[in-house]
């Protein structure tokens, strides 16, 4: 029974995820990313490479901020938890960018941190409500 209700729980934290993503990266920021990084961006994306990224992001967030959240039973520790995680992984892609790539935007950057923190928070903030709801 558990790992059923951890299976939904994961098809749910990352349907909100991949929602709000898409809609992040293809209509609200679209034109911010393609002004800044069009020069870098592909013709067509790669479906395979995004999917693994999402399926193991939200493994992440499970691990790091949902599920101990939900064993804490706080919301606000799955939020904090989250915004870090969301701090770090996006970090690590944009500080590497900018130290290894010639015109890296900085701008770029804090966007792209500023989101993964608030994406990355929202998301465990609903994993955590799909948990308790799933009675996790």
């Amino acid at each position: 029974m558990y790992s059923t209700e951890m299976f939904k729980l994961y098809a749910l934290t990352a349907l909100v995820f991949f929602a709000v993503d898409l809609l992040w990266l293809g209509v609200v920021a679209k034109g911010f990313y393609q002004e800044h990084l069009g020069h870098l961006m592909r013709p067509d994306v790669i479906w395979g490479a995004a999917l693994l990224f999402y399926s193991i992001f939200i493994a992440g967030v499970l691990v790091f901020s949902v599920l101990p959240g939900l064993e804490a039973q706080s919301l606000g520790y799955s939020i904090a938890l989250g915004a870090f995680l969301g701090l770090v992984t996006y970090a690590t892609f944009d500080l590497t960018c900018l130290a290894m790539l010639k015109d890296f935007p900085v701008v770029v950057v804090y966007v792209d941190l500023a989101w993964g923190i608030a994406l990355t928070a929202g998301v465990s903030a609903s994993g955590y409500g799909f948990g308790r709801w799933l009675g996790l």
